[in-house]
């Protein structure tokens, strides 16, 4: 089992260590490598991201992955949209669970706004909205294989044409699937999934969509420092904290580790550990019990305290 270990910028190179020792702590076995990617390697090389790192990528079982910054340079790529493209990560998943509720939101995750396709011209920059068929249909039919109960489509159909494609689509698969389904307007259902967050199972949407929504339902747990996320292929997967590199507190060791640790836990629901996933998540709810958070969080631990605190609780399952 080869796990790529990306650290990347900012604040990933704080939790990923931490929860890189949670993945050694339950599969002893598993072989890490590390690859640089990002902003700080772009800073000292020129280059953040190319097809050498990629096809290391690629010999990886799994990717286990930081966050990076992507500067306002107009000569500089996002490492992530690349990433995705290139290992074709068409489907961004985004647990959500509190007490009475428990949210998958799938994200199209190659395609919509973030296609990469932009230009700029003399009075104005442009940015290409793509929707196609072959994109909306594959994350449709994978949402509707994760839905346990209900599919709830995410869109803005009122408005946009291409909205009207991906809907139509999402419902006709959920209809070959048997799986009862509904769609909502993107911008009432942020409200609502935030008034009403049980009345959600499985929510399916386009690119940004996704990954508004999924941030603002961050609230719903405390947090874009609580939140993982899993960007799942064909062939590759890609586990990630949703939030992003937060320069601003880089480099102070207070950043929260728990959404690097539980997109961990997801790396090992995907090759088949469910149980090591609840054990990794049984140590979390058991750290925080102990009055053991980050500032963040209105604690005073900082990222490796809480790192050593959770990799302890980790190991003797049965106390605490």
């Amino acid at each position: 089992m080869k796990v790529a270990v990306v650290e990347g910028d900012g604040i990933g190179r704080e939790v990923i260590p931490v929860a890189r020792d949670v993945l050694a702590c339950v599969r002893p076995d598993i072989e890490f490598f590390e690859v640089e990617l990002g902003y700080a390697r772009w800073e000292r090389t020129g280059t953040a991201y190319d097809d050498a790192d990629l096809h290391d990528l690629k010999s990886a079982d799994a990717i286990l992955f930081g966050a990076v910054t992507t500067p306002p340079d107009p000569d500089y790529r996002s490492v992530l949209l690349q990433l995705r493209k290139g290992l074709d990560l068409y489907a961004n998943l985004r647990p959500v669970k509190g007490e009475g509720f428990d949210i998958l939101i799938v994200r199209e995750n190659t395609e919509g706004l973030y296609s990469g396709i932009e230009w700029t011209e003399a009075d104005r920059a442009c940015t290409l909205r793509v929707i196609t068929r072959r994109g909306s249909r594959r994350i449709a039919r994978f949402a509707c294989a994760r839905t346990r109960s209900h599919l709830t489509v995410g869109n803005k159909a009122n408005v946009l044409k291409s909205d009207v494609l991906f809907r139509d689509i999402c419902l006709e698969e959920a209809a070959r699937a048997g799986v009862p389904c509904t769609t909502q307007f993107i911008d009432s259902f942020a409200l609502d999934i935030l008034m009403h967050p049980s009345r959600y199972d499985c929510i399916v949407t386009t690119n940004i969509f996704g990954d508004i929504l999924s941030d603002v339902a961050a609230f719903l747990v405390g947090g874009l420092g609580l939140l993982p996320s899993a960007n799942i292929g064909d062939r590759h997967a890609l586990f990630e904290p949703v939030h992003g590199s937060a320069p601003d507190i880089a480099g102070r060791n207070i950043a929260n580790p728990i959404a690097a640790v539980r997109s961990a836990a997801l790396l090992l629901e995907h090759i088949g550990e469910p149980e090591a996933a609840a054990q990794v998540e049984g140590a979390i709810k058991k750290t925080i019990a102990a009055g053991i958070t980050t500032p963040d969080m209105g604690g005073s631990a900082t990222t490796g305290s809480f790192g050593s605190a959770l990799l302890a609780n980790l190991r003797t399952p049965g106390r605490g």
